[in-house]
């Protein structure tokens, strides 16, 4: 694998991630919003969903494949389709 090859996968990511931090969570690689108000965001992935409970959740971020959820986060539920 060439050093050109492995910096473009570096750069154009193309994995399913969900990074968690205290007040906000990124989501990279997403397929679509499959449900959005200010207690719960649903987040479609291409091998299941991401359900994010809480208070205040705001989309703080969006683009079309990354999405950025900030508020006061309870709880998250990974669910995997079979």
């Amino acid at each position: 694998m060439s050093i050109i090859h492995k910096f473009r996968e570096y750069l154009l990511e193309e994995e399913f991630s969900v990074t968690v931090y205290k007040d906000r969570i990124s989501i990279l690689n997403y397929k679509k919003i499959g449900h959005f108000d200010s207690n719960k965001i649903c987040v479609i992935h291409e091998t299941g969903k991401i359900i994010i409970t809480g208070n205040y959740l705001v989309v703080s971020k969006l683009m079309n494949d990354e999405i950025l959820v900030k508020g006061k986060i309870d709880n998250v539920e990974l669910r995997w389709y079979h």
